[in-house]
């Protein structure tokens, strides 16, 4: 449960820094990785997140659980650009009659998009661990995204770690009864564990809207309210992305 909280948002330097300015710089460096055409620039991003990630005292789990899934689909798309795209024969293996052909072109473009990826993912990364989620939503709000859509974040943040306890007790009484002890029986369980929290889904949702609505709320939030720039954090942003304009125009 601690790996989706804030524990580990500690009084650092991008903390502190306003969540309008930490989002548009993460726009501009999402831009340029992924319009780069080489390896330099994303591996360069992807060494600079990281190190920034160490000194937030980021845990390693958290990092990993974070990484793991955008490094699955990296491994994936990089075995099918292997694989299957290109035309010079790197290397071949024959597998029960088949032959399986890894292709040089194939390769250096599926790393291509490797270090897109991972570049674009550190990106994310460091914005989510910098930035309170109240903090994003407000920086969200004033650059015009729709308020239906943050209201949606809003209560999906709320209720994810409702319905994170609620799974938890309910695999808890599963396993105690042995639910999990053969596959069959697993996946049985689980099935009953997806159906019961689609229900107590469906029973928050209008319990917090009858409330919500007795309560007079019109979709008008006050933390979504913003304070005025401060222009040390625009100057030294703005010298951040031109240095970063240069490196990637070189």
């Amino acid at each position: 449960m601690e790996l989706f909280s804030d524990h580990f948002k500690k009084n650092h330097v991008l903390s502190r820094i306003d969540a309008r300015v930490k989002l548009l710089v993460a726009l501009v460096l999402l831009a340029m990785v992924l319009s780069y055409r080489g390896f330099a620039f994303p591996s360069l991003v992807t060494l600079f997140c990281l190190f920034l990630c160490i000194m937030m005292r980021i845990p390693l789990r958290a990092l990993v659980l974070r990484f793991s899934e955008p490094l699955f689909i990296a491994a994936v798309v990089l075995f099918l650009k292997c694989f299957y795209s290109g035309e010079d024969a790197l290397f071949s293996v024959d597998i029960m009659s088949l032959r399986v052909v890894g292709h040089a072109d194939g390769l250096i473009e599926g790393l291509l998009i490797v270090s897109r990826i991972i570049g674009a993912v550190s990106v994310v990364a460091v914005l989510g661990f910098a930035t309170p989620f109240t903090e994003f939503m407000a920086g969200l709000s004033w650059f015009r995204v729709p308020k239906g859509f943050i209201e949606i974040l809003m209560f999906a943040y709320r209720y994810i770690f409702v319905f994170f306890e609620d799974a938890q007790v309910i695999y808890q009484a599963q396993k105690n009864r042995l639910g999990y002890s053969t596959v069959r029986r697993g996946l049985n369980s689980f099935g009953t564990l997806a159906g019961a929290l689609t229900i107590k889904a469906f029973d928050h949702s209008q319990s917090t809207t009858v409330a919500m609505v007795q309560r007079g709320y019109d979709g008008a939030m006050p933390m979504l309210r913003h304070k005025p720039f401060k222009s040390s954090e625009v100057v030294a942003s703005a010298l951040f992305l031109v240095v970063m304009g240069v490196v990637w125009k070189m």
